[in-house]
């Protein structure tokens, strides 16, 4: 009886207080990732069904990367723009339509195209999906919300790796015409279940400046996050990269780095709830530098690896520790430093550096692999783990950052005063500055 009162506490404050449509979102996200095969095994599919090079499944997979940057910040300005709901459902449409027609697909040429398309598309449901938690879930709870979502998606991804296989097996096209039927599944979720969360934009005042594209470029603090995102994220795109092929240099066979790999998703599984129940309330600076050093340091423990599975199951622990620790701490932020009315265009932005790096990360771990060897790609992973460690300190010194949850520390900027509220009252959120516990 105790540990079932034990259980039910647990999951009351894991779970409880959210929004009835957050909760619709996150079956459309694990709706999502339950189906999304065709990402994980482009790669295969091109060179093992259709009988393309390698390198030439390595142009299609940077095609990928190249659509999803072009549409982070599209998405971004259009989820604020046009709407949340809208940008979201065209999004999903677009990826289920792209996704079963690249199945049909014939040719180098057509299939880059549509691959660029797909990409495209798919990212861009993130600044809507992001931007709709932060207008819905108060700020309170976004860390939690953010954490609940990422699990989802772990969780979903991991389901979806380990019967796709199955799947290919009666061929590859199934793969693709499952994929998009899930999509359309998400997207109908949507339409019937999330309404459009976009704040009625406040009539605009003579001196008040506009929140564009512009802004968020110019706002110092903000992109300082964004640098030290797209610096982790290199670092994190390794994992799915060159990890694989230095492991296969030291004789480790497909079956070991199919298993350790795993261990992320598994632990991610396991961990994130209790995890982000004890971050929740931290210090974001000081969570997000540890997230940086244990990120950045597992993989540079992958130096001392050599040809032990056991070491390499090691540092992926390390480093899924770090990456559980970091991803709704730094989504929990970047909502607090988004304005109400400008949010699509901070999260577009934001999701550019994961675009970026999904597009850069493993041509630049290839080529300090190839050139300079194993020893120096790891150590320059721990490297850029402790630069971003020590810029999150930086940044949370410089805002007077708290340990505790508390209100968001504004100076000057644009202030967007929170719909609805009365002549004079404080804005909502406000550009430049970044949160009290930032």
């Amino acid at each position: 009886m105790l540990v079932t009162a034990r259980f039910r506490r647990m999951v009351q404050e894991t779970a409880g207080g959210l929004p009835r449509q957050f909760w619709w979102l996150w079956v459309s996200t694990l709706v999502n990732r339950l189906g999304a095969f065709v990402v994980t095994f482009l790669a295969l599919y091109l060179t093992s069904s259709r009988g393309y090079s390698a390198s030439y499944a390595g142009l299609v997979a940077a095609l990928f990367g190249l659509g999803s940057a072009a549409s982070s910040i599209v998405a971004g300005v259009l989820t604020d723009r046009v709407g949340r709901r809208p940008t979201l459902l065209a999004a999903q449409l677009g990826t289920a339509l792209f996704t079963a027609v690249l199945g049909f697909t014939d040719g180098q040429a057509a299939i880059a195209v549509v691959a660029f398309l797909v990409g495209f598309c798919n990212n861009a449901t993130r600044p809507a999906i992001s931007a709709i938690i932060a207008d819905i879930v108060p700020a309170a709870d976004r860390v939690r919300a953010y954490s609940l979502n990422f699990w989802a998606i772990n969780l979903g991804f991991g389901l979806s790796s380990a019967v796709a296989g199955l799947i290919a097996t009666h061929g590859y096209l199934a793969l693709f015409l499952l994929d998009a039927l899930s999509t359309v599944l998400c997207a109908v979720v949507v339409f019937v279940r999330i309404p459009e969360t976009r704040p009625d934009a406040p009539a605009a005042k003579a001196d008040e400046p506009a929140v564009g594209l512009g802004t968020v470029f110019r706002d110092r603090r903000f992109m300082a996050v964004v640098g030290l995102t797209l610096l982790l994220a290199l670092v994190l795109q390794q994992g799915s990269t060159t990890l694989a092929v230095d492991m296969g240099r030291w004789g480790i066979t497909s079956t070991e780095y199919g298993l350790v790999i795993g261990l992320n998703g598994l632990l991610i599984v396991l961990l994130q709830i209790p995890l982000t129940r004890w971050v929740e309330n931290r210090s974001r600076s000081a969570m997000l530098a540890a997230a940086s050093l244990f990120i950045g340091w597992g993989f540079g423990m992958t130096a001392l690896a050599g040809s032990s599975a056991w070491i390499y199951a090691l540092t992926v622990a390390v480093w899924t520790v770090g990456e559980i620790l970091y991803t709704p701490t730094l989504m929990g932020l970047i909502a607090e430093l988004s304005p109400a009315r400008a949010r699509g265009r901070y999260q577009g932005v934001y999701s550019l550096s994961w675009s970026l790096a999904s597009f850069l990360g493993p041509a630049a771990g290839g080529v300090l692999l190839e050139r300079a060897g194993s020893g120096v790609l790891w150590g320059a992973c721990g490297v850029c783990g402790t630069v971003a460690a020590a810029g999150y300190l930086l940044l949370g010194k410089r805002t007077g950052a708290a340990t505790g949850p508390g209100p968001v520390a504004v100076v000057e900027a644009v202030a967007v005063p929170a719909p609805g509220a009365a002549p004079g009252a404080a804005p909502a959120a406000e550009v430049g500055q970044a949160p009290a516990r930032a």
